[in-house]
């Protein structure tokens, strides 16, 4: 059984530097995450920080340095309106933003580590537009207009794969992460009317580009819509601990083509004792093993989360696993 843990600000911890310093340095992000998994060998690696915010920020939101060791955060919402939506130009991967430093970043992780599996993190369009616009615009406008919300949400595929373009281009692979969609904050119906055909399309325009499914990572309490995600075509999914994880297993069962990352806890694998780190640990291994093509997953590691901690669960499933064999 492989484990999985999520590496994306706590990175920056490894090598002394704030969230804020390793997003807005090339080298500190390329020296964070190579530093990150010489220490936890994990896979696979996606180097970024505040994943969210990329597309965000070249699209014109400003991204607000935050106090201390905090994770940077959109500072105000440029748009209003679907219309400015609409009206967006497509994202170009050599030029906007910090998406060229993050794929150079990741082409120089692969050149150090080509044993390793390495995939950049691409935001999905409803992720973007709830930062380009704020939660509360959105989720009105997806009561009101959700035939509108559709539209706005196709229109920003192309810059997704024009993104995915510039990853496939620097030889690297891709991971797609669509957490705002999530319910509540979508209903299930919603999120088949508004979200799901733009999920098609940019999965399936991704797939085509890298010659395979991508993974396609939705957190939160899921359970309501893993049908539906199926229907995206993706190879992975996250079975994340805020759902009903057993009810998410047996919606699953059948289709073991698709491997199922089940996260364990990331508060308790963060400040837990050795005791509660293994028992989460049993937890997830027993859930792992009642379902083929799975594994064991951290969610999102703070940016405090202990090393000492992540290195315990690491080596303990280890142990467990080798012993049954």
């Amino acid at each position: 059984m492989d484990i999985s843990p999520s590496v994306y600000e706590h990175a920056a911890r490894i090598i002394g530097v704030t969230p804020w310093q390793a997003s807005r340095d090339g080298e500190l992000l390329y020296q964070a995450h190579a530093a990150a998994y010489r220490l936890y060998q994990h896979v696979p690696i996606m180097p970024g920080i505040d994943i969210y915010n990329l597309e965000v920020e070249a699209y014109g939101a400003v991204i607000e340095k935050p106090p201390g060791d905090a994770v940077p955060a959109v500072k105000n919402h440029p748009y209003k309106t679907l219309d400015e939506i609409l009206k967006l130009p497509p994202l170009n991967a050599a030029t906007d933003g910090r998406i060229p430093m993050q794929i150079a970043a990741a082409k120089r992780l692969i050149e150090t580590f080509p044993e390793a599996i390495i995939r950049v993190p691409i935001s999905g369009p409803f992720s973007i537009i709830c930062n380009l616009m704020g939660f509360d615009r959105v989720m009105l406008a997806a009561a009101d207009e959700p035939d509108k919300v559709r539209e706005a949400l196709l229109h920003l595929v192309d810059g997704q794969l024009a993104f995915a373009q510039g990853v496939k281009d620097a030889g690297v692979d891709i991971t797609f992460f669509e957490s705002a969609s999530c319910p509540p904050m979508l209903s299930p119906r919603l999120f088949k009317l508004a979200e799901l055909p733009a999920l098609k399309k940019i999965l399936g325009g991704m797939a085509a580009l890298i010659g395979r499914p991508i993974p396609c990572i939705i957190g939160g309490n899921t359970v309501s819509i893993v049908e539906l995600m199926l229907e995206t075509g993706t190879s992975y999914l996250v079975c994340p601990v805020e759902t009903n994880q057993p009810a998410f297993l047996e919606k699953v069962k059948d289709r073991l083509d698709v491997q199922i990352r089940i996260n364990c806890d990331h508060r308790i694998i963060s400040r837990g004792t050795q005791d509660e780190i293994r028992q989460e640990a049993d937890r997830v291994i027993a859930l792992c093993r009642s379902r083929p093509n799975s594994v064991l997953g951290t969610g999102a590691l703070p940016y405090e989360a202990v090393p000492e901690n992540v290195l315990y669960i690491r080596n303990y499933v280890r142990g467990v696993c080798s012993s049954n064999h």
